[in-house]
């Protein structure tokens, strides 16, 4: 099996390959070579002893789409996006690698087919920033797409493309909405959304970290680990049982602000709690205002799906991949 992994570089990427490589298989299949694209090369998987291909491109060039295409892989996984304040700060940068990046990626893969028969399975990670307000207390699947802002409406449009490529016949897909990812190591980037990480990974390990919400402030959450785990499922599972819904969300916690400062209490204590600097920040404030609190992922679970139950889980997730399963 050849797997294409599309945004390989960043944070989910990199666990995905990791733990691709670890596996050594997918879906009883084993992967005999990694095609790992991003703008920087991706490192090469430890331990794997099949071909890797590690390649630094910009996804939204046709013919960089074309050729990433042509090695036919069986598995697509397309990862590849700017975040959402970054998207939201450059509309024509959003536009050009979240949209254009994706219908390249489609058109590519319809023009293979063309040559000979070719339908891979094709994951696009969506977000549940397709979602806007007004919003009922629990987000149904069927609840309505009405982004507001410029990163959900490129992630919308994407979920719609591929449900219609795959309807045609030219790809078998499936859009996951993610959760919020949280903890995210590494260091704080351009998502708004980051402060959500922030807050917990940095007094974890001691050093302060900036609250730009309120507490009150409620989300959707799921763990890196989780993450891999939806991705993975979604790559190997019979998708004729979502019909031509073939973009749904993704299970996850439901929590504010102040319950994950309660859990990062009852796990590091009061000592990480105060490294919590609290400083408003209205852009950031607007953002979060307009983005969905909770869902009833049923069908997501019903499909086999899983995420953490607790916050206390989530934080425990990273202590064990990040910190080496116990704190500093």
């Amino acid at each position: 099996m050849h797997i294409l992994i599309i945004g390989a570089a960043g944070m989910v990427g990199r666990k995905l390959t990791a733990r691709l490589a670890k596996d050594g298989a997918l879906g009883g299949k084993s992967i005999s070579a990694f095609t790992l694209a991003d703008v920087v090369e991706a490192p090469a998987p430890a331990g794997f002893g099949g071909k890797v291909t590690s390649l630094a491109v910009d996804i939204s060039d046709a013919a960089v789409a074309a050729k990433l295409v042509s090695g036919r892989p069986d598995v697509i996984f397309h990862l590849a996006a700017i975040v959402s304040g970054e998207a939201e700060a450059d509309f024509d940068k959003g536009y050009r690698i979240n949209l254009d990046g994706t219908r390249h990626l489609l058109d590519a893969i319809r023009a293979e087919g063309a040559k000979a028969p070719y339908v891979p399975r094709v994951v696009n990670t969506s977000s549940i920033a397709v979602f806007g307000a007004p919003f009922p207390e629990l987000i149904h699947d069927e609840f309505f797409s009405t982004p507001l802002t410029s990163y959900g409406t490129q992630k919308a449009i994407g979920e719609l493309l591929l449900t219609d490529y795959s309807r045609k016949g030219f790809m078998d897909g499936i859009s996951i909405r993610l959760p919020t990812i949280c903890i995210r190591p590494g260091k704080p980037n351009a998502a708004a959304s980051g402060f959500f990480s922030n807050i917990l990974r940095e007094p974890l390990v001691g050093q302060e970290a900036v609250l730009p919400v309120d507490d009150s402030v409620l989300h959707w959450h799921a763990s890196p680990r989780s993450a891999v785990g939806f991705l993975m499922h979604a790559a190997t599972m019979d998708l004729t049982k979502m019909g031509w819904r073939r973009a749904i969300t993704m299970p996850g916690l439901a929590a504010t602000v102040g319950e994950q400062i309660e859990a990062l209490r009852r796990v590091a204590g009061e000592k990480a709690v105060k490294l919590i600097r609290r400083m408003p920040d209205e852009t950031i404030i607007r953002i979060v205002s307009g983005w969905p609190r909770a869902f009833d992922a049923s069908r997501a679970l019903s499909l086999g799906f899983k995420a953490e139950a607790t916050f206390d889980e989530i934080i425990k997730v990273h202590v064990e991949d990040e910190l080496g399963g116990k704190l500093p």
